[in-house]
């Protein structure tokens, strides 16, 4: 359904560390990137998840998240990891979370503007 996804950001050069470091367990990467964007996806596409410098940012209100899509349980904790290293907060260590299914493997991170983000795997 979704084709592609953006962030407002106040701190290009941060945001763009803490996404490459959490990003990169999950299997994405920078596809483009110049001096008020840096887009991701998988190796060779285009990109599904982009950030953008503003002056202001404005996340929205708890309930909204991102969850990106993670290829096993181990990338969902090297996601949380990579994130509390790079100035993330912690919102849900890596773990079953058998209120949303039987399988369902995630961690919950808030990037460093706030937004509320997410890797999971439900296998």
């Amino acid at each position: 359904m979704l084709h592609h996804l953006s962030f407002a950001v106040t701190d290009l050069a941060r945001s763009a560390a803490f996404y490459d470091a959490v990003l990169a367990p999950l299997g994405y990467v920078r596809v483009f990137a110049d001096d008020t964007c840096v887009g991701y996806g998988t190796p060779g596409s285009g990109d599904k998840f982009a950030i953008k410098l503003r002056t202001v940012v404005s996340p929205p209100a708890a309930g909204f998240h991102l969850a990106f899509a993670a290829p096993d349980r181990e990338s969902v904790a090297r996601f949380h990891a990579a994130a509390l290293l790079h100035g993330g907060e912690d919102n849900g260590a890596a773990g079953l979370r058998p209120h949303y299914g039987n399988d369902y493997y995630a961690a919950f991170v808030i990037d460093p503007d706030g937004y509320r983000i997410e890797a999971v795997i439900n296998r």
